[in-house]
């Protein structure tokens, strides 16, 4: 499994609507080839910033699979108003584990 790692500057003054908009998107992932997880956290210290954690079979389940779909268009009308940039975003697959 690999994860995307998104970092998501939302527009200050808008969590709260972003968090809902999150949380309509789950279908629109849990029905994507090769997704098996989906969560955000908030940075404590920078309040309107977000990382996004996708886990994904593999890197083109999420690059091809779900970015050319109308499913990735779906999920960017119910998030992308929130933007304040665009998200940046990196693909990681784990490398150790201590516990």
């Amino acid at each position: 499994m690999i994860h995307e790692i998104a970092i998501l500057e939302i527009k200050p003054g808008t969590e709260d609507d972003f968090e809902l908009a999150f949380a309509k998107a789950g279908p629109i992932f849990q029905r994507a080839k090769g997704c098996r997880s989906m969560e955000i956290q908030r940075c404590i210290e920078h309040p309107s910033r977000y990382t996004l954690v996708v886990g994904w079979d593999t890197v083109e389940d999420h690059m091809v699979g779900f970015r050319e779909s109308a499913d990735f268009l779906a999920w960017r009308e119910l998030a992308g108003p929130y933007f304040a940039s665009p998200p940046q975003v990196t693909h990681t697959r784990l490398a150790a584990r201590n516990f």
